[in-house]
């Protein structure tokens, strides 16, 4: 009996001993995972704290007081490099089985014809919608057919006896007047802009899906808006918001403008300290759309005085037209040089959609 009751103890003591080691292995996993549960805390808190101080950085601020801080920051990033020169090694580029659809709504018409922008805007995000239907939604599926117009469609032919809408393209126009806005434009760039909405009786004022601040766009202006995929050329946003820049620079040479050129930390092109044309894009999938404006004639300045074009106080603005003696260009002159030098910038031969 004595045993029995001795053997019983025995078996309790082990028992609650095996219980007080399993409570202190519990506990060890709970301390541990409750260690990482406040670790965690910890870094979204100091996270969390980092992105607030950023973003009240007084750099960073868009208020009225700050904004020349804030536009003056580097856009200007990266590099251009000639199409056969991206990559590893020189490739040779072979011009004209790189086809590319225009749609010219300038050259082809000696009318001064206006694009709404409603109008053209549509047009792009039909041709960008087309674009990522012929790539597929998967990295991995194969395209449904080349980004370039096959060989065997013939110029006279045009877009519309065929399927290719997807093919790179680009748009060519002027429109009539507009101020637009990129996604995250500070409005007070708009001189009187009426925050209640009542801005009818003035300049249409859109807001779009690009980057960069207000511009304006209208008659005596050229606007080039290229929908291309950015894997048939290189795909990096500074080199081909460089290569637009270059074929601008290249375009204005053509015309005989001189001294044009970047200027450090801003986008665009300029000519004697003044602003002559702008870039703003888009990009989804390496799809591009928005892009370019030139002001060619003196018509295209008559609106910006409404505006802080782009957002750079007390810079001026100007137009191929005051850059030169001599020759005056019209839209369709100077958008002959435009397309020979988007062609020899982009390694591409154009072929009229229209």
């Amino acid at each position: 009996q004595h045993y029995q009751r001795q053997s019983s103890s025995t078996l309790h003591g082990f028992a609650r001993l095996s219980l007080v080691k399993r409570m202190h292995s519990y506990n060890h996993v709970s301390m541990i995972i409750m260690q990482a549960f406040a670790l965690c805390l910890l870094l979204s808190l100091l996270e969390l704290q980092l992105s607030v101080a950023a973003f009240t950085s007084p750099t960073k601020c868009v208020s009225r007081c700050h904004y020349q801080s804030l536009h003056l920051a580097p856009q200007q990033l990266g590099e251009f490099k000639p199409i056969n020169l991206v990559g590893d090694e020189e490739k040779q580029i072979d011009r004209s089985t790189r086809r590319v659809w225009l749609y010219d709504f300038v050259s082809d018409t000696q009318q001064d014809d206006r694009i709404p922008y409603q109008e053209a805007w549509d047009l792009q995000k039909r041709l960008m919608e087309q674009q990522l239907s012929r790539i597929g939604k998967r990295p991995k599926d194969p395209p449904l057919y080349d980004q370039f117009v096959p060989l065997d469609v013939n110029k006279k032919e045009g877009i519309g006896s065929n399927s290719l809408v997807g093919c790179d393209s680009i748009i060519m126009l002027q429109h009539d007047p507009v101020y637009t806005l990129g996604t995250a434009s500070d409005t007070s760039f708009i001189h009187d802009y009426d925050d209640n909405g009542d801005n009818e009786s003035r300049i249409p004022i859109v807001r779009i899906e690009r980057g960069g601040e207000v511009t304006y766009h209208g008659p005596g202006q050229l606007t080039v808006y290229p929908i291309l995929d950015l894997r048939g050329y290189n795909q990096d946003i500074h080199w081909y918001m460089r290569a637009l820049e270059e074929a601008i620079l290249l375009a204005l040479e053509k015309a005989g403008v001189a001294g044009a050129t970047r200027e450090e930390d801003v986008t665009g092109v300029w000519v004697s300290n003044k602003k002559i044309a702008a870039c703003g894009v888009k990009l989804k999938r390496w799809v591009t759309m928005h892009g370019v404006a030139v002001n060619v004639d003196i018509r295209s300045l008559e609106n910006f005085e409404g505006i802080v074009p782009c957002g750079l106080e007390g810079r001026e603005v100007t137009c191929v037209n005051a850059a030169i003696d001599g020759k005056q260009y019209t839209l369709q002159e100077f958008a002959i040089h435009m397309k020979a030098a988007l062609e020899e910038i982009f390694g591409i031969t154009l072929l009229s959609a229209t």
